[in-house]
């Protein structure tokens, strides 16, 4: 597996891979940065703190996983009321992984798209039971391997279980991360791989807890409450208001 290297310095960050065999490196590309990301992540630190939150209820990692594949195209907040009565029917794993589909469709029906996420959620609960042996695996390759699991699931458990840094993207972080200028891409891979050159590893997982704050306060998708935004003057969005 290709390893990437991120050197952060003061005003750019530089960029290498590995070959195949982690024997030669090669440079990828040097990226300049205008200094505002610092100040942004000081004001973020100082308004929202440093400490680690999950939005999603859960007491074990594949109930968060499971939780996480429920949250596509749904609100935390519905998930969470969701997951209050599931995860007390189904208290294990293996009861996912026995479970009735149709059943389950039922039980997960408000979170929408309930008939794939039921599907995925009985074969990942399937394969943790007889590949892992009941655990959550930690990297990107086996969790994105996970049916129901792309990227952005992954990172969520890779970040919030395995605390390896990862940035994931959802719909607060790649909108606020154009608005503050960081990217100007709308693929959420691009925009992930954009924000890993700007920021310093050490916030990656903040980030995204901070600006999913952020964004559910202040910083809304239609009618920002500018006026009161504390990242006014460095925010680069044409529409801001003052």
């Amino acid at each position: 597996m290709r390893k990437l290297g991120i050197d952060y310095g003061d005003s750019r960050v530089g960029l290498a891979i590995t070959d195949e065999l982690n024997i030669t490196v090669q440079g990828l590309e040097t990226v300049h940065h205008n200094g505002n990301d610092k100040l942004v992540l000081k004001r973020l630190d100082e308004t929202y703190g440093t400490e680690y939150i999950c939005y999603l209820n859960h007491e074990t990692p594949w109930q968060l996983l499971i939780a996480v594949i429920l949250s596509a195209q749904c609100t935390d907040a519905r998930v969470n009321i969701v997951t209050e009565t599931l995860f007390k029917k189904y208290d294990t794993l293996e009861k996912f992984a026995n479970a009735d589909l149709a059943e389950l469709e039922e039980d997960i029906r408000s979170t929408g798209f309930y008939h794939n996420k039921a599907m995925n959620i009985i074969s990942c609960a399937r394969t943790l039971v007889q590949k892992y042996h009941g655990e959550v695996p930690s990297t990107l390759e086996e969790l994105t391997s996970l049916a129901g699991v792309g990227r952005k699931t992954a990172n969520v458990i890779r970040g919030n279980i395995y605390h390896d840094p990862s940035i994931v993207v959802d719909t607060h972080v790649k909108r606020i991360s154009k608005r503050l200028g960081f990217t100007k891409e709308d693929d959420p891979v691009k925009v992930e791989y954009d924000l890993m050159k700007v920021l310093p590893k050490d916030h990656w997982i903040l980030y995204n807890i901070q600006i999913i704050t952020f964004g559910r306060n202040i910083c809304f998708a239609r009618g920002p409450k500018c006026s009161e935004c504390f990242l006014q003057d460095l925010c680069k969005a044409e529409d801001k208001r003052k």
